[in-house]
């Protein structure tokens, strides 16, 4: 592999003036960049892009943090994530906290460490002032870190609203909802919305907490069961504790939807792969992650957002588990 110092030599000029053709910076005579860049071209020479980076201080990359790579929502999040960046020239580098805050904050000093050009996170948001004070700047995906910074969400409020009208429709006359945990944006979001339409409604309600996973849920699930028999409608938080409630009560033989019907929330792909495919809030999951890239890009370039909070609405999907 050439060496800067061997493409200064076969182009005639100093390494100083190779590096200055390089970074775009200071002046170069239009004869000697010629010869620079025809040297480059036939010594097949690679630039360190670590060497870059650190001279520069940017790297092309951005930084996607978020806290569950096993939640179905989060892979197809990165994946728009990634197909934007790349569009314009950048790399993502993915990281799993797995909802911890002490991972976020190494997560978060390696990125400064690294000198990525941006981050956009899903986090917890207990380290909201690990975000404020960073200078690099930063995106908040899905749930709100903090309100000062640029957000893109979902109409978690309204979707959950939705999905309880549904079930009402539906005939269902014993609701229950299984909220995600408390402290969590589009949790609490959605609680907020299930309770607000039963109250409008003046419907009596049960409500249980899960985290956003397939085995939490499946265990709470045979409890539920167990001490809830009367209930005929449930709102999940997510389609992970959707699937897993379902599972519990088709093991059971409890009949979906002639029993109980189920909404789930989020819209993920395994959604249509299980039987009877859920009924589901779908969040416009890759419009998201694409609009916070572009959001994040646009701050890189020192341009300022229009706003601070991105609310996306949400699309009821009727499937096999509602009537």
């Amino acid at each position: 592999m050439a060496t800067i110092k061997e493409v200064a030599k076969e182009a005639g000029v100093s390494v100083a003036t190779v590096s200055r053709v390089l970074n775009k910076s200071g002046y170069v005579s239009k004869e000697s960049a010629a010869s620079v860049k025809k040297a480059i071209e036939k010594l097949n020479y690679q630039p360190n892009s670590v060497a870059r980076s650190l001279y520069h201080k940017t790297s092309n990359m951005i930084g996607l943090i978020i806290p569950d790579i096993t939640n179905p929502f989060f892979p197809e999040l990165a994946r728009a994530v990634e197909d934007v960046a790349m569009i314009y020239g950048y790399t993502v580098v993915l990281c799993n906290s797995d909802q911890d805050p002490d991972k976020e904050k190494k997560y978060i000093d390696l990125f400064k460490q690294k000198y990525v050009d941006g981050i956009i996170i899903t986090a917890h948001g207990s380290n909201s002032e690990l975000y404020i004070d960073s200078k690099i700047p930063i995106v908040a995906l899905d749930r709100i870190s903090d309100s000062s910074l640029p957000t893109v969400v979902s109409n978690n409020y309204d979707g959950a609203r939705n999905a309880t009208k549904l079930l009402l429709q539906k005939g269902a006359k014993n609701l229950a909802h299984i909220r995600g945990p408390q402290g969590i944006t589009p949790a609490d979001d959605r609680y907020q919305g299930f309770i607000d339409e039963m109250k409008e409604q003046h419907f009596d309600y049960i409500i249980e907490e899960s985290a956003f996973e397939l085995k939490a849920a499946e265990k709470l699930a045979e409890n539920f069961f167990n001490t809830h028999a009367q209930v005929d409608g449930i709102f999940c938080s997510s389609d992970a504790i959707a699937v897993g409630f379902l599972k519990v009560a088709l093991k059971r033989g409890i009949k979906i939807p002639q029993d109980v019907q189920i909404i789930g929330f989020d819209g993920v792909a395994f959604g249509e792969m299980i039987y009877p495919e859920l009924t589901t809030v779908a969040q416009p999951i890759y419009d998201m992650g694409a609009l916070a890239t572009r959001l994040l890009i646009k701050i890189i370039n020192g341009k300022e957002t229009e706003q601070l909070k991105y609310e996306i609405p949400t699309k009821m999907i009727e499937r096999g588990t509602t009537k």
